[in-house]
């Protein structure tokens, strides 16, 4: 009899330390499942932080695309200035060619009148030299009435020496009747 309580005994504590080893064997389980859940949150966690590294990585592409388009607007806004700066300096020189064009007629217009005042003091010079050829014809024409006169006086005087000798011989011929 107490044999075979002994065996009941031992059978239950057998079946016991088999229970609890089952107990430990499910516990080891729920272990290595708490592992696997710490390993999955782990991984979930190492996946949430490389997400949120490839999202700020996205991020930094993002501020640096939108640091480039920034650089290419002021690049950009750098070209337009350069052209508006070369239309600026294309429009200064079309006003400079204008200008330059308008002061070449004003000196054209200046150098007309200049050549117009030129001919008419050398029309008036001509005119001066054609007065003072009028004078001197008129000194020579002068100067031949002098001489004429000149001349008539010098026939007057010798026609009056003529007639002085006539009266010469006058004398002579009645002095010699008288004294024949």
């Amino acid at each position: 009899m107490r044999c075979f309580a002994r065996e009941r005994w031992c059978a239950r504590e057998r079946e016991r330390e088999r229970e609890r080893e089952r107990e430990r064997e499910r516990e080891r389980e729920r272990e290595r499942e708490r592992e696997r859940e710490r390993e999955r949150e782990r991984e979930e966690k190492e996946g949430e932080r490389e997400r949120e590294r490839e999202r700020e990585r996205e991020r930094e592409g993002e501020r640096e695309r939108e640091r480039e388009r920034e650089r290419e607007r002021e690049r950009e806004k750098e070209r337009e200035r350069a052209r508006e700066r070369a239309r600026e300096k294309e429009r200064e020189r079309v006003r400079e060619s204008k200008r330059e064009r308008e002061r070449e007629r004003v000196r054209e217009r200046e150098r007309g009148r200049e050549g117009e005042r030129e001919k008419e003091r050398e029309r008036e010079r001509e005119r001066e030299r054609e007065r003072e050829r009028e004078r001197e014809r008129e000194r020579e024409r002068e100067s031949g009435r002098e001489r004429e006169r000149e001349r008539e006086r010098e026939r007057e005087r010798e026609r009056e020496r003529e007639r002085e000798r006539e009266r010469e011989r006058e004398r002579e011929r009645k002095s010699e009747r008288a004294r024949t």
